[in-house]
């Protein structure tokens, strides 16, 4: 089969969310169709070039660049593929966004479903273009992807035309960096490049409404002195009344803004955490929750949405409306015996290993075969 690759989400430096799974999808897929002779063959789709670290390309592996700006897959990639030169018979987009109009079938990634529930929280451009264009890309496709079962509730209780074609593929974590020996001394490297002295609390994340950001401040603001909160992560919208409550709160000198975080030091900073904090409103899945379990640091996130789903019993669930249930979750972990904290500890290493970059490539290469 020739399967075309919508790879912007992927093409991108400072990767996030669904830049991140874009790009494991991309070089998933690469390493699954690598063996001669090649029984399919992919091309990738983008508006700029490739960045280095995207796969190069080989006999059955090609990239394709058709120069573009806004709404380029409604003006540059959809007349290109109604052409069809390639021949392709599938087009995979790893987003939301699938082409509205074009007769070969199309297989598209849904992340979640948040913005219909927590409309406050977008720009309204940016909501109206995820509702509409979300809606159309569900109706269109031949198969969806999802990454989590409460993502694909979601969808049919919103869409149930969608249901027979709908498939979690739940999503992984580099392995490869998690089991290198992550020394003290890299960890007081990497704090010491972001003037982190004490112990802390990690957030890591984009700087905007849904991850709930404000109720953990006002929360850290009631726990004791001798901790410090890392809130690390590249500034998304909506974001300064994050840095007017710290202000407020008079916490300066307890809240470590980092700015967006590469993805080589995360291992470290989170690896140097005492806890690691996501207390969002929702998520489609939450990766870095995954890469924390599996580093033996213990997760407090929220009992919402996928977040309950991805770490089980191995965290704390706290419920993201109250300012006291994040306090008190955070401080159950902090005030635990080294035993408590041990145990927490293995339940998240048993809990990271279900998840897999390769076998979410997998799936996804079945749900893309059968959808021709």
């Amino acid at each position: 089969m020739i399967i075309g690759i919508d790879g912007n989400e992927a093409n991108v430096k400072n990767r996030v969310g669904v830049n991140k799974y874009a790009f494991e999808m991309i070089w998933g897929l690469y390493k699954l169709t690598q063996n001669k002779p090649y029984e399919h063959n992919l091309i990738v789709y983008l508006k700029n070039v490739p960045l280095e670290d995207l796969p190069k390309e080989r006999e059955n592996f090609k990239i394709k660049v058709i120069p573009g700006g806004g709404l380029w897959i409604i003006t540059k990639l959809t007349p290109y593929l109604f052409r069809n030169p390639e021949k392709i018979e599938v087009l995979f987009s790893p987003s939301h966004y699938t082409p509205p109009l074009l007769t070969i079938p199309r297989v598209c990634s849904i992340m979640d479903l948040g913005y219909l529930k927590f409309s406050g929280q977008f720009e309204k451009k940016v909501l109206w273009q995820l509702k509409c264009w979300s809606a159309i890309s569900i109706l269109v496709s031949k198969q969806i992807l999802t990454i989590s079962e409460s993502t694909k509730k979601d969808i049919v209780r919103h869409y149930p035309f969608a249901s027979k074609k709908t498939t979690v593929t739940l999503l992984g974590y580099e392995r490869d960096k998690s089991k290198i020996e992550i020394s003290d001394d890299l960890v007081r490297r990497i704090k010491n490049r972001y003037s982190i002295v004490d112990d802390y609390i990690l957030y890591l994340g984009t700087l905007k409404p849904s991850k709930n950001i404000i109720g953990l401040i006002d929360a850290f603001s009631e726990i004791a002195k001798n901790i410090k909160l890392v809130i690390a992560g590249k500034k998304g919208w909506m974001y300064g009344e994050i840095f007017e409550r710290v202000k407020k709160l008079k916490l300066e000198d307890r809240v470590i803004f980092t700015d967006f975080f590469p993805e080589e030091d995360k291992p470290a900073l989170i690896k140097g955490a005492k806890v690691f904090i996501l207390p969002s409103f929702w998520e489609g899945f939450g990766l870095d929750i995954v890469t924390s379990m599996a580093l033996g640091v213990p997760v407090v996130a929220s009992n919402v949405g996928s977040l309950s789903e991805v770490v089980g019993e191995a965290g704390i669930l706290i419920d993201p409306d109250s300012v006291k249930s994040i306090r008190e979750g955070i401080e159950k972990v902090l005030n635990m015996s080294e035993l408590e904290y041990n145990e927490l500890v293995e339940k998240g290493l048993a809990q990271a290993k279900k998840f897999s970059w390769e076998v979410c490539s997998k799936k996804t290469l079945e749900i893309i075969l059968k959808s021709k």
